[in-house]
């Protein structure tokens, strides 16, 4: 049997970020007699190329390709593409990097449908999820599943197919140039297939391209000859062409880069004026939100001063997402949520109001004379607002939507002035919110982002005034495991599932710390989000000063009762507060905060301000237990750390060192 799989991988002065790529396609799953690597290493002038050449040198599987420096990966994927002899092709960037069972998965689903492309689920480590990546898909239709969202070379393409429609990169070619390629592909396949059950390539963080209008403005007038050729007039041509007219005609006239270049921006404005007068009627303005048909408006009054305005005040524009309520049904967290999209001025926005129909204010410095009523109605767009809530993990990224049931509310505010808010009610599943499967362990943060009105923005969901609900559920699937709502100093909200320990589930809920003070003594309050059967183990409140003269205290933390429904209990611990430094008491300055356990210390999430013998809690960031702050680091600590019998040990010298507060 020949290569299955020829993964082009192309490569310019990438330094160390090309590491984790190169490992992710040599230690795949597949056999190495199965795929083959091809390195196209773009003029590198950092020491890359003598690297790739070992690594070719000692790997069958392994070709490399070096050539003049082109400042553009679609010379270097051509010839990968001309080079390879696999049955398919998978293109990857230098930061991006492959599940380890990544090809073996591919290939066995695209033989299985036989699919010309094959889109493997993908995770990007910044910006917005991709909602195509919903459900997994045999036959995928281009509007129907979204794949206009993925237009991004990290696919898998059937070689032949490739050939018979002569399909490759436009050089040099940028951004666009790669989705004309992969837009092409997807008119001429028979069979799109999209695999959304198992993570297959992690995104990189990708370097910005300066691009040149004129060379966009050509590979999308070629582009759209294709669409004309491959779709038939209709509903169908229309939306694929809004939707170019919205990312590649209109959105950029909305950056930061057209609106702080005086030089270009008046050639890139002429260039889109053609193009809309050849291309784009004005009857294709309905696929526009309000905020791009009020574009759309001034460049055929030929208005570049009042663009320029309009791309500045967009910049500042974003959501407010609110949840009004957490709580547990059973092994389900449920979310209550309110959600609007801020202005320019950081303030909700609002409309205006002309009997039944709103309308959207343009910012104050807009001559809205300019804009007749059908660009800024926007009544239908409120109708059909929408938010989608998502969960992402910190550290894989991979990212999971939750279902909602919403509604819109308007608002009243003031005279012929209505704000826009929706409400919804999100359940988190943590037994299946995985595509039907348990969330993997680890920290995973709740996203909310709105469509309707004039724009989309996306947030974090947060409760500014501080946690809702901390109390943690032991899920029953796979096993049974701890899962935790946490929340950031800025009130973001968060789930630990499957802490590692009973100190980490309590550190992770830190935050939600208070001081209450009696008789010369602070009593530090702490909250449980779940209590053992047994208990849990004995711990210790550390507390490290940070100033100059580094001093250590321990306090026992005993658990007590929590509040039912809300807190499983609470973890307190007694300290004597002075207002003068003395050697068994808290004294003035600000003390760092851990909590030790027999097998281990946890850094908290708060300090202990101290000021004439009074103290309070700050947000700060936890202490790293590994090293104390006196810098001391000696061979008991180490050996303690390590070898579990030395432990109790440690434990006896430290209680001799320190005095233990009662």
């Amino acid at each position: 049997m020949g290569v299955r799989v020829s993964v082009i991988v192309n490569v310019h002065n990438p330094g160390d970020t090309a590491d984790a790529c190169l490992r992710s396609v040599l230690e795949q799953t597949m056999p190495a007699a199965d795929y083959e690597v091809i390195l196209v290493d773009d003029g590198s002038t950092d020491g890359i190329s003598e690297r790739l050449d070992a690594i070719a040198t000692a790997r069958d599987n392994v070709r490399t390709f070096h050539l003049p420096f082109t400042g553009s990966p679609m010379h270097g994927r051509n010839v990968g593409l001309a080079a390879a002899t696999g049955d398919y092709i998978y293109f990857l960037d230098q930061r991006d990097r492959l599940e380890r069972d990544a090809l073996a998965r591919m290939h066995e689903r695209a033989v299985e449908t036989d699919a010309d492309v094959l889109i493997g689920r993908l995770v990007r480590d910044h910006g917005s999820p991709m909602i195509a990546f919903a459900r997994s898909t045999a036959r995928a239709d281009i509007l129907r599943d979204r794949l206009l969202c993925l237009l991004g070379p990290q696919q898998l393409y059937r070689r032949a197919f490739l050939e018979e429609h002569e399909l490759g990169f436009s050089v040099p070619g940028g951004r666009l140039a790669e989705q004309a390629f992969v837009m092409r592909a997807y008119l001429h396949a028979k069979v799109i297939t999209v695999l959304a059950d198992h993570v297959c390539c992690h995104l990189g963080e990708r370097p910005r391209i300066e691009e040149d209008p004129r060379a966009m403005a050509k590979e999308l007038k070629g582009l759209l000859n294709d669409v004309d050729t491959y779709v038939g007039e209709g509903r169908q041509r229309d939306r694929i062409y809004g939707y170019w007219y919205r990312y590649a005609v209109l959105r950029p006239l909305l950056t930061t880069r057209f609106a702080d270049s005086s030089i270009d921006r008046g050639m890139h404005f002429r260039l889109v004026q053609q193009l809309m007068s050849e291309h784009f009627p004005e009857r294709l303005d309905r696929y526009l939100p309000c905020q791009l048909r009020a574009v759309a408006a001034f460049v055929r009054e030929g208005r570049l001063d009042q663009v320029v305005l309009l791309a500045n005040a967009s910049k500042r524009t974003g959501l407010h997402a609110e949840l009004t309520e957490v709580r547990w049904d059973a092994q389900v967290l449920v979310l209550g949520l309110t959600v609007e999209v801020k202005g320019s001025d950081g303030r909700p926005d609002r409309y205006r109001t002309d009997g039944q129909r709103l309308h959207w204010i343009p910012p104050r410095a807009i001559d809205a004379k300019l804009l007749g009523g059908s660009v800024t109605d926007v009544s239908e767009a409120v109708e059909r607002a929408r938010i989608e809530v998502y969960v992402r993990h910190a550290e894989t990224g991979v990212v999971h939507f939750l279902p909602l049931a919403q509604r819109v509310e308007v608002v009243p505010d003031g005279r012929r002035r209505v704000g826009v808010q929706i409400k919804g009610e999100t359940r988190i599943d943590v037994t299946a919110a995985a595509l039907g499967e348990p969330l993997a362990a680890g920290h995973w943060e709740v996203h909310v982002r709105m469509f309707g009105g004039v724009q989309q923005a996306r947030s974090r969901v947060s409760h500014p005034d501080g946690p809702l609900n901390c109390l943690g559920v032991l899920a029953q699937r796979p096993r049974m495991r701890l899962v935790v709502p946490c929340w950031t100093d800025r009130g973001e909200l968060g789930l630990a599932v499957e802490p590692r320990s009973f100190a980490e589930s309590i550190a992770l809920v830190s935050p939600g710390a208070e001081v209450k003070q009696a008789d010369g003594h602070a009593y530090v309050v702490m909250p449980v989000p779940y209590v053992p059967p047994s208990g849990g183990p004995p711990l210790e409140l550390v507390l490290r000063s940070s100033g100059l003269r580094a001093r250590e205290v321990c306090a026992p933390a005993l658990v007590e009762a929590g509040v039912p429904g809300k807190l499983a209990g609470q973890l307190v611990a007694k300290l004597p507060v002075s207002r003068l430094s003395a050697a068994d008491h808290v004294g003035p300055g600000r003390w760092l905060t851990s909590l030790r356990s027999p097998d281990e210390e946890v850094g908290l999430r708060f300090a202990l301000e101290v000021r004439k013998g009074r103290a309070e809690v700050h947000p700060a960031t936890p202490v790293d237990p590994e090293r104390s702050l006196r810098g001391r680091d000696t061979v008991l600590h180490r050996m303690g750390r390590r070898l579990p019998v030395v432990r109790t040990f440690v434990r006896l010298a430290r209680a001799a060192g320190h005095r233990y507060l009662t």
